[in-house]
């Protein structure tokens, strides 16, 4: 690569890149956001390649020659396979060259390696460069950008703080598709607004109306509304465009009515038209040329956000307690057509709204910069959903190439061998006082870091092993499980991590949680990777290597702590929950800490001895619960996984109490389960007499008081054609109320995936909105009430049939 001066270096953040062909010759397009502006990056000189074995060189060349497909040059490489072969390079001119020599080699059952890996994805992570980027090149300016040719690139020194404009969008139709607005909107602080106001705007189709709000714009029909909608994103000239399952929802209708129209729909900044691609006719991938598309859903998947239901009304609400302004949402798309006819005002209102809260669901939760910095720490576009094993190749790849190694295929690292989940003892039932957790840090990164597990140093220890088998311990390769041996110098995962690490210790020490956050999922993201069968690396004495040395530590330190005289209830893949005696308050915070240092000595010492490695493991006191609930599995005398509750005093003497796998924080129980766990709990636990509260719960249940909050809310997974055996209640009461619906001609709403909400009857299952039948209050008490009640009262000698059997009687 040229060097490049500091006088003509530029610098930037990688909104997007491409590739294609032009000309039957591979085009690279990277758009750059710079502190002056937009940036056009055009590649025209890097070539596409695949490796191949030398020993089926000759038969590749041969195979292409006789098919007429030309490739560049081939090279004989210093690099080599896993299996310790010599490999070649056979390069294209062209992407279609490259994907039918791809296509013929295979077919012949010549083995290509990394032919999966995009050309501009190679280009830049061979150069490490992740979202920051410096470049030089010729510069020709254009319109509303500038185009740089002959470019060359390079990791930027350092990371500039990139700012991108933001446009919310979202559109409003009818059943069939038919467009009858399209809002816009975006906070002041969002697109660097001169006069600090936030940017709003929704075109209607329509004649102006009395009382008119500025921010509508009228136009006369649909073609028109796209004309104006298009004309407006080139104006706005957004770098990111945002909104609620846009791609798949509203980008795709706008595609389908401007095909419909014979409309180019233009929206790139270099006039190109929108591109697309799907995955099995379901996810599709929108290109917009120097624009990125955002969904608020995927981010905040990807930022690992849990909701019951992640529809726009419910997010918004828990997150920012604001509602969209529709009176009936569950029968929203009836009133947006009535008001399309009726009150175009109240539709435009709604339509903004809905932008609005999109936009500010993105600034309060940041996601924004969420995503930019999950791109320059992986190189994944800011755009990607999940890409975990994408980030790991990113950062993985070319390393493993100056190292002289290729990439496995995916399936190479396939054995008859199963890694295990992490570890979870047996639990000992029962109510306790003052209960420790104890909790390993990052465990899955410290024991990488520790024992130095990484795929090139699997292969290189294996080969170490069997070549310098008689050495002393502290030269001889890591030992692991499964006959696996790590190299103590050949790796780089450890490394990586590490340096992940220490960036996240210094995001804590400078409070900045986003990259916290970022940092925190990539690093634990990483032992997913290598025990995915979607990754090339995988391999299960990889994934086996952590997971059973997980397992080990969690009953080794058991055992220490039992050595101390303190029992060990419960541990859980990373946790440890111990049993000590009554004491004050800072006797058991100290012992708490003493622990911690114990076992912090006790492992640093061992792995040190036996493995003369530094011990990277770090046990942390996190919590001390005053009273802590360990129940059983139903109808057994055993203790249950995953599933406990306990509370926690502050220093200021005010409790609050976890709900672990319980029934409060399921979203499959009834809101009336979850409160009278909450308070029936907070009752045992502060030693207060519960039987006259579950007397009353049920009286109050059976005189019909809490049907509002007997209600079952659960998810349809697949169509309801495809339920035939085992039908589960809440497919019943959506196929009685889609007949229903089918009956008086209406829409049937619950044929594919969704949420439904439904009351049991004394007639079965029926959904909220047409229930007809008397609520069975007797299947609540038995199914709800008394299995929250009985897994915690026979710790208190009680039991919620004899304290509830004469108050039942009286109904």
């Amino acid at each position: 690569m040229k060097q490049l001066t500091k006088q003509d270096i530029h610098s930037g953040f990688v909104l997007s890149k491409s590739a294609f062909d032009v000309d039957n010759k591979l085009h690279i397009v990277l758009w750059v956001k710079t502190a002056s502006g937009i940036t056009k990056l055009l590649i025209e000189d890097e070539l596409t390649l695949l490796f191949v074995e030398i020993e089926v060189l000759g038969s590749a060349l041969t195979l292409l020659s006789t098919n007429r497909i030309p490739s560049a040059q081939h090279k004989v490489l210093d690099l080599k396979t896993f299996n310790q072969q010599q490999v070649a390079g056979i390069y294209f001119y062209s992407l279609n060259d490259f994907y039918q020599a791809r296509e013929l080699l295979k077919s012949n059952s010549i083995k290509c390696y990394e032919d999966d890996i995009r050309p501009e994805e190679r280009f830049l992570m061979e150069r490490f460069i992740t979202a920051d980027i410096d470049f030089t090149g010729h510069v020709h300016v254009k319109d509303n950008y500038l185009s740089y040719s002959q470019v060359k690139c390079k990791k930027a020194k350092k990371s500039d703080k990139t700012t991108l404009s933001m446009l919310s969008i979202d559109i409003e139709c009818s059943m069939e598709g038919e467009l009858f607005s399209i809002g816009m909107f975006s906070l002041a602080s969002q697109h660097n607004a001169i006069n600090h106001c936030d940017y709003q705007k929704v075109f209607m189709i329509g004649q102006p109306q009395e009382c008119d709000e500025q921010y509508i714009v009228w136009v006369k029909d649909e073609k028109a509304l796209l004309q104006y909608f298009i004309n407006e994103v080139r104006s706005f000239d957004p770098d990111i465009i945002i909104g609620w399952n846009v791609i798949n929802f509203d980008f795709r209708l706008l595609q389908k009515r401007c095909d419909y129209h014979a409309l180019l729909f233009v929206i790139g900044r270099d006039n190109t038209k929108v591109r697309w691609r799907s995955q099995n006719n379901e996810q599709y991938y929108i290109y917009i040329a120097g624009r990125v598309v955002l969904d608020g859903i995927d981010l905040l998947k990807t930022a690992t956000y849990s909701f019951p239901s992640f529809s726009l009304d419910f997010v918004a609400n828990s997150l920012l307690g604001l509602s969209k302004k529709v009176s009936d949402v569950d029968n929203r798309v009836q009133e947006i057509i009535n008001n399309f006819r009726h009150d175009k005002i109240a539709l435009a209102q709604y339509n903004l709204e809905d932008c609005r809260l999109v936009s500010l669901i993105f600034s309060q939760e940041q996601l924004l910069a969420f995503a930019i910095l999950r791109a320059q720490l992986t190189g994944l576009s800011i755009d990607r959903v999940g890409g975990s094993v994408a980030a790991f190749t990113n950062l993985y790849l070319p390393k493993l190439h100056r190292s002289g190694y290729i990439a496995p295929n995916m399936g190479d690292g396939d054995s008859e061998l199963v890694s295990p989940g992490g570890y979870v003892m047996d639990s000992i039932p029962g109510l306790y006082n003052n209960v420790l957790v104890l909790d390993f840090k990052s465990l899955y990164p410290s024991i990488i870091r520790t024992f130095k597990i990484d795929p090139m140093g699997l292969i290189e220890g294996l080969l170490e092993h069997k070549e310098n088998a008689q050495k002393t311990v502290g030269h001889q390769a890591i030992p692991a499980y499964d006959g696996a041996y790590f190299s103590r110098q050949k790796h780089f995962l450890p490394d990586i991590i590490t340096s992940l690490w220490d960036e996240r210790d210094k995001a804590k020490k400078e409070r900045n949680a986003i990259l916290s956050q970022a940092i925190k999922i990539i690093m634990n993201s990483f032992y997913g990777v290598l025990g995915s069968t979607g990754c090339r690396f995988f391999d299960p004495r990889l994934s086996g290597a952590i997971t059973k040395r997980g397992h080990d530590i969690l009953k080794t330190t058991k055992q220490w702590i039992h050595d101390k005289g303190y029992q060990v209830i419960y541990g859980d893949t990373d946790s440890i929950f111990v049993h000590v005696k009554d004491g004050e308050e800072n006797q058991i915070m100290s012992l708490g800490t003493e622990l911690q240092h114990y076992i912090n000595n006790k492992w640093q010492h061992h792995i040190k001895e036996v493995y003369q490695l530094d011990c990277e493991l770090e046990i942390e006191f996190e919590t001390h619960f005053s009273k802590f609930l360990m129940p059983t599995i139903r109808g057994s005398e055993l203790g249950t996984k995953k599933r406990y509750a306990g509370m926690i005093t502050n220093e200021n003497g005010q409790s609050h109490i976890v709900f672990k796998g319980l029934e409060s924080v399921r979203t499959d129980w009834t809101q009336l389960a979850k409160e009278f766990q909450q308070t029936l709990y907070h009752k045992v636990f502060n030693d207060e007499d519960v039987d006259e509260y579950i007397r009353d719960t049920v009286r109050k249940t059976l005189s019909g008081q809490y049907d509002d909050k007997l209600v079952y809310r659960k998810r349809i997974r697949r169509k309801l054609s495809s339920y035939i055996k085992n039908v589960p209640p809440h497919v019943k009461a959506a196929r009685l109320a889609d007949k229903h619906n089918a009956e008086l001609g209406k829409p049937l709403k619950y044929q594919g995936k969704g949420w439904i909400e439904y009351f049991i009857t004394l007639n079965g299952p029926q959904v909220k909105e047409q229930r007809e039948s008397t609520i069975d209050y007797q299947f609540y008490i038995d199914r709800q009430l008394c299995a929250v009640a009985d897994a915690i009262l026979p710790f208190i000698n009680k039991n919620f049939n004899d304290i509830t059997t004469n108050q039942l009687g009286l109904f």
